[in-house]
């Protein structure tokens, strides 16, 4: 007895688009293929099937050989083969695509999302298009009864799928700048580590006392430029730096330069910083640490050097440092012996607009700056 042959429904795939390459190459670029949901493209698909009055609506990405749904309502697959997927022959169309009956059109009347469940009879999408002209999916809503969409929502629809664009968009910048902001900081860290290597290397190689001071004083120099750099790449390249955070920075940056004997202890009020207020504070507390480091503690005395900024209202504030060593004998030029490191905080002072009053004594040795931010 012969066997029975079972029909087999033949699913019609779409063509592939045309510049196939170019345009999986710009849906990837949006690195957005399998992460995880987002509250901004939830908003868009739970508002396009309230506009549209459909229970299901979709961001269809088309993928190679699959259709991803970066968010979907009253749909439960994360993603379907191309068989199912309307959306791969709605790329192929214009910008926007309406099937009022899926059973009577030849793209999908065999689709198994028609023939089988949930089956759906409608189906409307608006392409998302990236600025190139590349179509990488659509914005779509899905119906279980054949229909028209009106007017409105047509245009809501196309609306919504511009503004996804625009979600994708906005994320694929900030990632390009995050990754160049983070080249450059290897750079500029490479760039850094190389200057203080020569800078310690000519520092060992000099005989003049007063030329060491000099490198010696271009190194704390470099050194807050370096600090500062480091606080401001954790910042996202913002333009103003927090008070608390850009000295406690500070300081564990000079404690790593300092003796065992010296502590660094920091403390500040909340707040904010310019960028050129957070440069000068990093070079007058630089040259106090290391005035103190070289004239206050001899015979490897223990102490602290102490660092506070103090909010004073009205967008006043304080900058005091402090240590507790006798050993200044009353040295008031910075740690080196041509003067340089008085005028670099005189100079970074009137940076501040502020006004530095100084007392280095016996007991100590006291640094103040009252400033404006």
């Amino acid at each position: 007895m012969q066997r029975a042959k079972t029909k087999r429904t033949r699913f019609i795939l779409a063509d592939t688009p045309p510049k196939q390459d170019e345009r999986l190459k710009t849906l990837h670029s949006y690195n957005v293929l399998d992460t995880e949901a987002e509250a901004d493209f939830d908003d868009i698909v739970d508002l396009a099937s309230k506009i549209c009055d459909t229970p299901v609506s979709l961001i269809s990405l088309v993928d190679e050989g699959r259709q991803w749904f970066k968010a979907r309502v009253g749909f439960e697959p994360r993603e379907t083969t191309l068989d199912q997927s309307v959306c791969s022959h709605a790329i192929l169309s214009e910008d926007f695509v309406e099937i009022p009956d899926m059973g009577a059109d030849p793209r999908t009347f065999d689709n198994p999302l028609h023939v089988r469940d949930p089956e759906v009879k409608f189906y409307a999408g608006a392409n998302l298009v990236a600025p190139n002209g590349q179509v990488i999916g659509t914005l779509c809503v899905l119906d279980t009864k054949p229909r028209h969409l009106n007017d409105f929502q047509k245009q809501a629809l196309q609306t919504l799928s511009r503004h996804v664009m625009t979600q994708l968009e906005l994320r694929k910048k900030i990632r390009l700048e995050a990754a160049l902001r983070a080249e450059m900081d290897h750079r500029v860290k490479n760039s850094f580590q190389t200057i203080a290597s020569l800078l310690r290397m000519a520092t060992r190689k000099v005989d003049d006392p007063d030329a060491k001071d000099v490198l010696a004083l271009v190194e704390r120099r470099f050194g807050a430029v370096a600090s500062l750099h480091s606080q401001l790449m954790t910042r996202d390249g913002e333009g103003s730096v927090q008070t608390v955070s850009f000295l406690s920075q500070l300081g564990k940056l000079l404690t790593a330069g300092a003796p065992e004997n010296i502590a660094i202890v920091t403390s500040a009020d909340d707040g904010e910083l310019e960028v050129g207020q957070a440069s000068a504070i990093g070079m007058i507390v630089s040259e106090f640490v290391a005035n103190s480091i070289k004239h206050a503690f001899p015979n490897d005395q223990s102490g602290e050097v102490t660092l506070s900024l103090r909010a004073r209202g009205e967008g006043r504030w304080l900058l005091e440092c402090r240590d507790n060593g006798g050993g200044h004998g009353g040295r008031v030029s910075g740690a080196d012996s041509t003067g340089l490191g008085k005028m670099l905080m005189g100079s970074a002072a009137d940076q501040l607009n502020g006004r530095l009053e100084a007392d280095f004594g016996a007991s100590g040795a006291v640094m103040k700056v009252s400033f404006s931010s």
